[in-house]
């Protein structure tokens, strides 16, 4: 009884700290996000700013996989609780396919402006557009991480290693996902009407 007393006491403190650590890698993210919008908005002021710029179709279905990626993932950690295994696989490989998804959506938004005939770097490059590929590019940089974070949280339950105990890596990767999401909405949000 007193080791199992133990043993719990181990596992809520570890919880706690894994928590606390990516909390803070995310209040760390979101600041380099806020200085990031915040040079944007001061650019918004050079005679070269693009004022008739309007965001890709692609960015607007992005944003919609994205937020499906966070209720797939937070259906799955409300799975993985009830010891629904089989829920918890499908839904975890429709999270990874929804953020693959919302990066080829990315990249095809890329193409949509390269296509409206504005460049991100070069002779045909805007100071607008350049920013917009920088913030973005950012954001996709955080996403693979997440990627990485979700296929190994997809190993460790096709390992057994999750059950209604023992949820801390889903829970982990859903906190990270749902920040992912609300980082990607703000900056579109952003995006669209500080154009």
């Amino acid at each position: 009884m007193e080791m199992t007393l133990k043993a719990n006491e181990e596992q809520v403190r570890k919880s706690k700290s894994a928590k606390l650590i990516l909390l803070f890698a995310m209040v760390s993210m979101t600041m380099m996000f806020a200085g990031l919008t915040s040079a944007f908005v001061v650019s918004k002021s050079r005679a070269d700013w693009l004022k008739n710029f309007e965001l890709p179709s692609a960015f607007y279905w992005s944003t919609a996989v994205i937020i499906a990626c966070s209720v797939t993932f937070h259906l799955a950690k409300k799975a993985i609780q009830k010891d629904n295994r089989s829920a918890v696989t499908g839904l975890l490989l429709g999270t990874l396919a929804l953020g693959v998804l919302f990066v080829v959506l990315q990249f095809k938004g890329f193409g949509q402006i390269v296509a409206e005939g504005y460049y991100f770097t070069g002779e045909g490059s805007s100071i607008t557009t350049t920013f917009l590929y920088v913030v973005t590019v950012t954001h996709l940089l955080h996403l693979a991480g997440g990627l990485i974070s979700l296929l190994i949280i997809i190993y460790n339950h096709f390992k057994q290693k999750y059950n209604s105990t023992q949820t801390l890596g889903i829970e982990l990767g859903a906190m990270y996902w749902h920040f992912l999401d609300l980082l990607w909405v703000y900056l579109f949000l952003f995006l669209y009407f500080f154009k």
